[in-house]
């Protein structure tokens, strides 16, 4: 079930929206309603306030102001009249809902023994706008395969935040189960993409866009997806009960994480993950991915970077000689 990001609002943000210049609309990336406070969008790294006529501005004071009857239907909407079924995903602060679009919540937090027990008073939403873009991992999968073996790479891709990761691992599942032919990038790694069973773990419903299990997106005929679980104990799930040639999670990142993609690469299965850091030094001082590093559990890395230009894309082998970089034709994904 694929929802259409812009029916998620309530009226008048959803007319908002609807007024904004069609070319802007389509860079969006992020919607943020704070109450009492100017509704703002992330639109290709770029912030723009909107105003009740749907114009961007940089000046607050023009723009519209979500009072809390809004934020109020807003809420309503997106728990499907029922906060009260939602008391693990208000412990994490965020809700993902049918299309794989995921929002970030703020407000008073209720604590039990030290620890979040749940949100109450939510009066910020950050609503992040899942996007499926076949072609997206076009120029960058034939370095990740061995072609001698047919074989996944071991890769951890990694970036900051919003430069692609999450789209790039989606198209990847699709073209490494699908299995269809490399053209025109690179004589050397011309042939057929392996038709491999693929298993995703998706903690936050963002690579697949489950709705009640079933994937929104296409991530390709042999895929599986793990909906909703935990990444370590998800990974090991996989392995156990869906014997999987390629596992691919996003953002690692805890020991647990850590101990299970070393399992999993022990077992023989391909790992593909990604990781939030600026470069492989920033993800080094993190003690969890060091291991993995340390130990050359990757056989490739790949560091994303958005431009002006559009998407570029560095490559480091497992012993991370030298990072060469390559620019990723078309616009910028994300």
């Amino acid at each position: 079930m694929m929802v259409n990001w812009k029916d998620l609002f309530p009226e008048p943000i959803r007319t908002i929206l609807g007024r904004m210049p069609p070319a802007l609309l389509d860079k969006v990336e992020e919607v943020r309603i704070r109450e009492g406070r100017p509704l703002e969008i992330n639109a290709g790294d770029t912030y723009h306030f909107l105003t009740p006529q749907g114009s961007p501005t940089s000046k607050p004071d023009e723009a519209y102001i979500p009072l809390k009857e809004v934020t109020h239907r807003l809420l309503d909407l997106i728990s499907n009249h029922s906060l009260y079924t939602l008391e693990e995903e208000l412990r994490k602060g965020f809700i993902t809902i049918p299309g794989g679009h995921r929002i970030g919540l703020a407000g008073r937090t209720v604590l039990s023994g030290g620890r979040v027990e749940y949100l109450r008073d939510i009066n910020g939403f950050n609503v992040r706008v899942a996007r499926e873009i076949h072609g997206v991992a076009d120029r960058i999968l034939p370095y990740l395969l061995d072609m001698k073996s047919g074989q996944v790479m071991h890769t951890l891709i990694l970036s900051p935040p919003q430069q692609g990761k999450t789209t790039l691992l989606r198209d990847l599942a699709r073209q490494i189960s699908s299995g269809t032919k490399l053209t025109g990038v690179n004589e050397l790694v011309q042939g057929i993409r392996p038709r491999l069973k693929v298993g995703i773990v998706d903690e936050r419903s963002e690579i697949a866009g489950s709705y009640k299990g079933v994937p929104g997106f296409d991530v390709g005929p042999r895929t599986d997806v793990m909906d909703g679980c935990p990444k370590a104990e998800g990974m090991m799930m996989m392995l156990r009960s869906m014997s999987p040639d390629v596992l691919i999670v996003d953002e690692i990142g805890r020991p647990e994480d850590a101990e299970a993609v070393m399992e999993a690469l022990h077992a023989g299965v391909s790992v593909i993950a990604t990781a939030h850091g600026r470069d492989l030094a920033e993800l080094s001082s993190r003690p969890a991915l060091r291991t993995l590093i340390v130990e050359q559990m990757f056989q490739r890395y790949v560091q994303l970077q958005r431009t002006s230009r559009g998407m570029t894309f560095r490559m480091a082998d497992g012993k991370m000689r030298g990072l060469q970089q390559t620019e990723v034709g078309g616009e910028a994904f994300g």
